[in-house]
């Protein structure tokens, strides 16, 4: 039986039988040739000790791939550095608007900086408001202290006009009272006049 180890994961010889080598332990029982593929030597050492005629033939992919590879790699690394920064500063940014921390600039990326802009935009829109309510509370607290003094006032106006339309009625029926009578005295002469 002739095994092959390779680490390759497609196409595969339907014919041949496959192992990986990075999982290799032992040799297995009944193989007659094996083909290495790549340099493992533990799995060499251990096929030609127990006789096992090997082949060794070098991996397919060319070191312009692993070069593209290495390149790949290292984008990907610095993508995922730029994703940890971006992500750090949008948990800086939540932990500003949940008070925890003062609303900072996330200095990088793109999403961290527009979720900034958004937050300060709400963040001056409540100071605006703030102030706004603030200055409505001040006005009308000024104003039902207004409408109080304004009523006080014309209190003894109103108390007047009844006192000489009283006066007037029980005059126009020929009924005495006192000059200093009290609003309700009058009325009371007044309300005795219309059941009389």
């Amino acid at each position: 039986m002739e095994l092959v180890y390779s680490t390759q994961n497609s196409d595969f010889d339907p014919e041949k039988r496959y192992r990986n080598p990075a999982h290799f332990d032992r040799p297995e029982a009944g193989v007659t040739h094996v083909v290495v593929i790549g340099d493992w030597p533990k799995v060499v050492d251990a096929y030609e000790a127990q006789g096992v005629e090997v082949s060794i033939l070098e991996p397919l992919i060319s070191e312009s791939v692993n070069s593209d590879r290495a390149d790949t790699i290292a984008s990907l690394e610095q993508d995922n550095d730029m994703l940890r920064a971006e992500r750090d500063g949008i948990l800086r940014l939540i932990e500003a608007a949940e008070e925890q921390s003062e609303l900072e600039h996330p200095g990088a990326g793109e999403i961290p900086i527009r979720l900034f802009g958004a937050l300060k935009a709400i963040h001056e829109g409540f100071e605006t408001l703030t102030g706004e309510r603030d200055n409505l509370a001040g006005e009308v607290k000024s104003l039902c202290a207004e409408v109080a003094r304004l009523k006080v006032a014309a209190e003894p106006v109103d108390n007047a006009e009844k006192i000489a339309n009283l006066k007037a009625q029980l005059d126009a029926a020929n009924v005495t009272y006192r000059a200093n009578a009290s609003v309700e005295s009058l009325e009371k002469a007044v309300a005795d006049l219309q059941q009389a």
